[in-house]
């Protein structure tokens, strides 16, 4: 792939920021939108919007094949076994949510647990520790290496029979690393035990297969991988949802109301109360076109590529701390500059037109595992180059410089 072709198709990044050419390197919070997708939320809008699964007139037809349709094309990207595994949700966030809400609260006990680690984003962590004091189950956490990462030994060791579920990331979004889910789920089912996986920083970055990792939950969100704002995605193995209830309660996602109770349809819609999010869906099936026909395997290696390239002219800079592992790292770097508070330093490299990340990055535990209170983020796309990385570190460069020269 050649991602300064690819740039083409990414209006946004041709523009100037504080007089300089904008270089973003926030993908890992929300990655640009290409115009493929743009222009299928404006066809969306110009001829297609109705109400789905209601009306009988064409446009509610058309509206509903498109909703549907991309439905089908998330199954396919994900290698679901059905459509009907697949729920629409407004993003990771609310996916998990409704897994602790409906899955783990109404089965988890006292003496349960529940195993997760202390790099999980907010998303994967609040719901569980939530969860477990509804429920009175033990909130549990896997030891980590030196570096942060998660190895099957140390799950080994962690888990056991009282382990009801285990929710866990994919690929960090401050370290960067790639837990070992195929072999997680193995250990976990011969514990009795689900998998719920954060897939919101793997799914934009590299091929993803729900038969091949056989975890039971996966979640992950559009706007980080090209697609719109405001929708994401559930997956989950049928004999489980089918078990879950519902998160929020209305119209779409009922059967038969009778004045004292009510039934609900069949999956996937039991879990998409009220009118979905079409136009998101429809955004969401082009920016899965999109990367498919780039490639998710050329996208990965790119990334390791700039990533790795980054990673050795920042080694190179004095003061500048780096998290998470050297080798087999994702498409992100988390990084702290002695001395200098990470928001200073991100706004000075923003003076240059470079946007990165700063802040505890919604990873707090994390954050205090390695004994910093924030730091900044430099995470990198499919239409990042070289060229970037040499800005970041001019940057970088110029920052020291800069505030050497203030404290000094």
């Amino acid at each position: 792939m050649n991602a300064k072709e690819i740039r083409q198709y990414f209006p946004i990044l041709n523009q100037q920021i504080n007089d300089h050419p904008l270089v973003y390197l926030d993908s890992g919070a929300s990655s640009q939108k290409p115009i493929q997708v743009i222009e299928a939320l404006d066809k969306y809008y110009k001829y297609d919007n109705a109400n789905v699964h209601r009306g009988v007139h064409t446009l509610g037809n058309r509206a509903t094949d498109e909703f549907e349709g991309a439905r089908e094309k998330v199954r396919a990207f994900i290698n679901a076994r059905e459509a009907a595994e697949i729920i629409f949700t407004r993003g990771t966030t609310t996916a998990l949510n409704i897994v602790a809400s409906g899955y783990a609260r109404t089965y988890l006990q006292p003496g349960d647990e529940i195993l997760t680690t202390v790099v999980e984003h907010h998303s994967n962590f609040i719901p569980w520790q939530q969860a477990a004091k509804a429920t009175g189950a033990t909130f549990s956490f896997i030891p980590l290496a030196e570096d942060g990462t998660v190895t099957v030994e140390a799950v080994k060791q962690a888990i056991s029979d009282k382990t009801k579920i285990v929710a866990i990331h994919y690929i960090s979004n401050v370290l960067g690393d790639t837990a070992p889910i195929k072999e997680i789920a193995q250990i976990a089912h011969q514990h009795g035990a689900i998998v719920v996986v954060d897939g919101a920083q793997s799914t934009p970055h590299k091929k993803v297969d729900m038969q091949d990792l056989d975890c039971d939950f996966y979640a992950f969100s559009a706007h980080k991988m090209c697609g719109p704002t405001g929708i994401g995605v559930l997956y989950g193995k049928r004999e489980l949802l089918e078990k879950t209830e519902p998160f929020e309660f209305g119209g779409e996602m009922i059967d038969f109301v009778e004045l004292y109770d009510s039934t609900w349809k069949e999956l996937p819609w039991k879990f998409e109360g009220g009118t979905p999010i079409i136009a998101g869906a429809v955004g969401l099936g082009a920016a899965i076109d999109f990367l498919q026909e780039i490639g998710l395997d050329e996208i990965e290696q790119h990334e390791k590529k700039l990533v790795q390239y980054a990673l050795e002219q920042m080694e190179q800079i004095e003061g500048v701390a780096i998290y998470g592992p050297k080798q087999n790292r994702s498409s992100l770097i988390t990084f702290n500059v002695t001395d200098v508070h990470p928001h200073d330093l991100a706004t000075v490299l923003d003076s240059y037109g470079i946007a990165v990340r700063a802040g505890h990055h919604c990873a707090q535990p994390l954050m205090r595992w390695l004994k910093v209170t924030a730091s900044a983020r430099a995470s990198f796309y499919l239409y990042n180059t070289e060229e970037d990385v040499d800005a970041l570190v001019s940057g970088l460069k110029k920052a020291k410089e800069y505030f050497n020269n203030v404290f000094s």
